[in-house]
């Protein structure tokens, strides 16, 4: 009924889009150092849509998980989820706040 190969992509699409939601701040920072300061608001947008999806696949995957009553996998790995998750969520919040900070710093000026 479930395919375990297909949930399993999940994990790896929480992974990169995770990294993603980090990567677009830091380019962000480069694009600032530089003087090029377009759409620094749409990779911000992006970069918290990122962390989003990431902690959403991570639901789907548990919620696969309590489906097929793997109980002892969801015990085995909801504290490093929970840990994940949320080192994920605070640093995109730190990273695109200091870009909110830096860039309105610049529009003041």
């Amino acid at each position: 009924m479930y395919n375990s190969f297909f949930y399993g992509w999940f994990n790896v699409g929480s992974l990169l889009l995770g990294l993603i939601s980090w990567l677009f701040p830091i380019i962000n920072i480069i694009r600032y150092i530089r003087g090029n300061q377009k759409n620094w608001i749409t990779l911000s947008i992006l970069s918290m849509g990122a962390c989003i999806i990431s902690l959403w696949f991570q639901i789907i995957y548990n919620h696969y998980l309590v489906e097929i009553e793997d109980w002892s996998a969801l015990m085995d790995t909801m504290g490093a989820v929970v840990f994940s998750a949320s080192v994920l969520l605070i640093v995109t919040i730190i990273l695109n706040a200091v870009i909110l900070l830096v860039y309105c710093k610049r529009i003041e000026k």
